[in-house]
């Protein structure tokens, strides 16, 4: 009888061998000076703007590197406080909650509201972490088709009228760039006395009249009780926000366990937040350039004859539906100094394997048409 070292080797060996027979295998890729960055979330180029930076370094010396302990002991600090004020204000709600991630923040909302009695709603392209959570809640999810009003009054329809029921769905879906009808889904939620919970990771800093997302100040904390949002994308830091009346933010206090016991934001980050919002602000031509290449790209791509997707947002699906083709493709680029993403199952379904690009408002021009035209060589090759 093997040991039990021997029989967890052999799973893992096995694990490792059935992906990378299937053309699955993922692995980790350091970014490169010179690359130009097609792949990650930095949707209006805050990420490197000098000014988070010295907001960052300032709160660090003051505070310290870290927060030292959770923010129910002793690491919740002003910078935390005033971050939590400053981004209720930009979605226009009473209170809103900080997370490590925005992972964390899907996880322990649901954890935190839903039990084995809830019923939960999900949009069939709904992020893993919003799966994941309703998993951890011992919550059974329904899955509705893609935007299918229909299928999700279907399925509320045969749900007892006197359950708990919250219907939950991304705001910006992060594969396909397409965008959630909110009001929609907020009035098919009222009709059968549920709950909405809206995941706005990818809408926050670009969409809205203040980038305040696709829910924001559009829809209000009665259409759209349960607003998560990240700080990691648009806004360039990192952690997440979930933002909603006094009474939702006092449960997640006391009963979400991703917020009770992990070690608070280090004060840096808050403060770098901070700095961004004031950018976002100050700055809106920021996401009115951001536009300017989104329609540039898409104008481009569409004369080049390139498999978009449609989508309005800086994610850009060019659909090739092969994983190795997708693989074939990002290395080319790579060779090229572009660095795009090369999403294939489980994460998008079998035969929609695709690159993600993504842009950005400090996308230059110049950038974008090397891009175009490196895409335009890769797709007169796969037709000859």
């Amino acid at each position: 009888m093997p040991s039990g070292s021997a029989v967890w080797t052999e799973r893992l060996e096995a694990a490792a061998a059935w992906r990378r027979t299937q053309g699955l295998w993922r692995e980790r890729d350091t970014l490169q000076p010179g690359l130009v960055d097609f792949a990650g979330n930095d949707y209006l180029g805050l990420k490197d703007d000098p000014r988070l930076a010295e907001a960052q370094a300032a709160a660090a010396k003051r505070f310290g590197a870290g927060a030292g302990a959770s923010h129910l002991v002793s690491g919740h600090l002003e910078v935390h406080e005033a971050l939590e004020r400053r981004l209720a204000e930009l979605v226009g709600r009473p209170r809103a909650l900080l997370f490590s991630t925005g992972y964390m923040a899907n996880l322990g909302t649901l954890q935190a509201l839903c039990d084995s009695n809830t019923l939960i709603f999900q949009d069939r392209l709904n992020h893993a972490s919003l799966l994941d959570g309703a998993a951890l809640a011992g919550a059974r999810s329904r899955r509705f088709h893609h935007r299918d009003f229909n299928d999700l009054e279907r399925l509320l329809g045969r749900a007892p009228a006197e359950a708990a029921k919250l219907v939950v769905s991304d705001g910006v879906f992060s594969m396909d760039g397409d965008v959630a009808d909110v009001g929609g889904l907020a009035a098919v939620s009222a009709r059968h006395d549920a709950w909405l919970m809206i995941d706005d990771a990818h809408g926050i800093g670009v969409l809205g009249a203040h980038g305040d997302g696709c829910v924001g100040h559009a829809h209000g904390v009665e259409r759209v009780p349960v607003l998560v949002g990240t700080l990691g994308k648009a806004l360039g830091t990192g952690g997440a926000f979930v933002a909603g009346s006094d009474a939702l933010i006092e449960h997640l206090i006391q009963f979400a366990r991703a917020y009770v016991y992990t070690t608070a934001q280090p004060p840096g980050v808050a403060a770098a937040s901070l700095a961004a919002l004031d950018v976002l602000a100050a700055e809106p031509e920021r996401r009115q350039q951001l536009r300017d290449n989104i329609h540039y790209f898409r104008r481009e791509a569409a004369l080049l004859d390139l498999p978009l997707g449609d989508s309005f947002t800086p994610i850009q699906p060019l659909i090739l539906g092969e994983g190795r083709q997708v693989m074939h493709w990002a290395a080319r680029l790579r060779e090229a100094d572009l660095l795009v993403g090369a999403i294939r199952p489980p994460t998008v379904p079998n035969g929609e394997a695709r690159l993600r690009i993504t842009l950005r408002a400090s996308h230059s021009r110049e950038s974008l048409d090397r891009l175009l035209e490196a895409l335009a060589r890769l797709h007169e090759e796969a037709a000859a």
